[in-house]
């Protein structure tokens, strides 16, 4: 099962976390609010197992 552990203002803040949250090791998947809104706010989902782990890496991170 996915958990949302970040929910992004725009696809491009989202695809650059993605990439830096892959980059650590993480499987990552990112999921539009609005359907409708290819470019909007997106959330940036995990598998369960690793949300309190990337939870932490992205408070690491700085993002």
């Amino acid at each position: 099962m996915w958990t949302v552990i970040y929910i992004s203002n725009t696809r491009q803040d989202a695809d650059n976390i993605k990439e830096v949250l892959v980059a650590e090791g993480f499987l990552i998947k990112i999921k539009p609010i609005n359907e409708n809104d290819k470019k909007g706010a997106c959330e940036i989902l995990v598998p369960r197992a690793e949300a309190e782990e990337c939870h932490s890496a992205l408070f690491s991170l700085g993002l």
